[in-house]
């Protein structure tokens, strides 16, 4: 889709500035914005100049033709042993020349079609899309506290993921379900995902079967012929290389899986200064780069032009405690470095909202902001973790989703071009000249014909004068974010699916289900 189309469909839906709050679209609990795919109109923050931006290029292609990436899945080191790259047992060492002959295949941007193509993201360019959080083991939440993930709260956070409009993606899981043993955990929970979202999902690169099922899944869910889901990308998987210099097995066989069937890849090392990674953000970066290109070259020498995209997870440790720390100043630098990179390749790119507070307090919001500006500030497209993480991603909290969404909005506001238009209606002589000097603007028509669509309208924040809020409860931030939350699960109503469609997911659960899932060792 081209960003002309996308923005034909984005001005279909505008949820502020003069297209109005009443085209923001909702259930009762809140009045959220309407689904649109956020552009983001801001140049780039870049600390590096040119001279900076080779260093580090220098430094990765350095690091991946003099130490190399050891490759710990023999199918991947010698389809590079075939492709020229000099490999000693599953060290492979590969030059600057073939990494970037390999990254130029790579596009720029690419789609998803989910099996509600209304639902369709855009990663690359200037588009700008969140994803839930995903992964932690645990949650927390204000009646339960800190406890270990369930499947009832699984689906309570898929709930969340397909409700909120400013919510693109269906990512990780956003609590691990450990009540499910893991070798069908996937297909129930990519059942879940497909049944009670219509938004694009992903499949953890974690053995062939829990991927092969996940393809297959995404398949019948959208009722596409094996050719049509090959024809385009239709769910991606995100890859982690195990810092420092080393890609997995499964991690590997999954994205090689994905590639072949033309679905995309996204190459995330988790690099954290001071202890997987070089203490200085640049050192930390040019490994991050290295690791990253590496994977991608295998991709491109297996399918030349999937989709893929670089992620960046660089952020620093607390040197008293070796403990991650997110959202910090370090993390933005290193987010932005990143992307300076990543635009110097032509690639998507992905970065994350996180932060290491272990309750939504003030500290959570100030990381997480940090994280989330830091993603603007670079041109990041594919934001993780955009809502619902604490505690360095240990801990999924549906308050947390709730408050990271109000910030989400925010951005998304911000976006829109009424916050810094100049037509002679925005300039507003005439209405100037009516007010004069000492007057007021509330009463004038300019202001009555604007005064409920001019500005962001929140969703959990208060805006009342302290007496006012003290007289209706007193009730804080975390706890408005609560009832929130659970005003949704009240009026939750899944999407609109097939009958047929939904009939094959059941039926192939249940076979695989039958045949004992994917195997484990227990």
């Amino acid at each position: 889709m081209s960003d002309d189309t996308a923005g034909k469909r984005r001005a279909g839906s505008r949820g502020g500035g003069r297209a109005g709050n009443q085209r923001r679209s909702g259930g009762h609990a809140i009045d959220q914005m309407s689904w649109r795919i956020p552009l983001n109109p801001d140049r780039p923050t870049e600390p590096l100049d040119h001279d900076g931006v080779m260093a580090i290029h220098r430094g990765a292609m350095r690091i991946l033709s003099e130490i190399g990436i050891e490759m710990l899945n023999p199918e991947a080191v010698e389809i590079l042993r075939r492709a020229g790259c000099i490999v000693s047992g599953t060290n492979v060492r590969m030059d600057e020349h073939f990494v970037m002959e390999q990254v130029r295949k790579a596009p720029a941007s690419f789609t998803i079609t989910p099996r509600n193509p209304d639902r369709e993201i855009v990663i690359g360019g200037k588009h700008m899309v969140f994803v839930n959080v995903s992964s932690p083991p645990n949650a927390w939440d204000l009646e339960r506290g800190k406890r270990a993930g369930d499947f009832a709260t699984f689906r309570e956070f898929i709930k969340l993921t397909q409700y909120f409009n400013c919510i693109h993606v269906a990512g990780g899981y956003p609590v691990e379900p450990i009540d499910i043993h893991p070798s069908v955990r996937h297909l129930d929970c990519l059942y879940e995902k497909l049944v009670l979202t219509d938004k694009v999902c992903h499949a953890y690169s974690l053995g062939a079967e829990r991927v092969e099922d996940v393809m297959e899944m995404v398949r019948l869910a959208g009722g596409l012929s094996h050719d049509e889901f090959e024809a385009k990308p239709r769910m991606y998987t995100n890859i982690n290389s195990v810092s420092p210099l080393k890609h997995d097995f499964p991690m590997l066989d999954g994205a090689m899986r994905l590639a072949r069937r033309g679905q995309p890849v996204v190459v995330t090392p988790f690099t954290l200064a001071g202890a997987m990674a070089p203490v200085t953000m640049s050192g930390a970066v040019a490994l991050s780069i290295a690791e990253a290109l590496s994977a991608i070259a295998l991709l491109q020498v297996i399918r030349p032009g999937c989709p893929v995209a670089i992620g960046t997870f660089t952020s620093n440790v607390d040197m008293k405690s070796g403990a991650p720390a997110f959202g910090t100043p370090e993390y933005m630098r290193a987010t932005q470095m990143t992307g300076q990179l990543v635009r110097h390749y032509g690639l998507p790119m992905r970065s994350s909202g996180v932060c290491a507070a272990n309750v939504p307090d003030g500290q959570a919001m100030w990381e997480t902001c940090n994280s989330l500006w830091a993603a603007v500030q670079s041109g990041t497209n594919l934001v993780y973790h955009a809502a619902g993480w604490l505690e360095g991603g240990l801990i999924a909290s549906p308050e947390k989703f709730v408050m990271d969404c109000e910030v989400l909005q925010m951005i998304q506001r911000y976006f829109e071009q009424a916050t810094w238009a100049t037509t002679p209606e925005d300039i507003a002589f005439d209405t100037i000249a009516e007010v004069g000097a000492g007057g007021h603007y509330f009463g004038c028509q300019h202001t009555q014909e604007r005064y409920t669509t001019a500005f962001y309208a929140p969703i959990a924040s208060d805006w009342r004068n302290y007496e006012a809020w003290q007289a209706d409860g007193a009730v804080w931030t975390a706890e408005r974010a609560h009832r929130i939350y659970k005003a949704i699960l009240a009026e939750f109503e899944p999407p609109a699916m097939n009958p047929d469609h939904k009939g094959a997911l059941e039926e192939f659960v249940a076979r695989r289900k039958q045949e004992g899932g994917a195997p484990t060792d227990f």
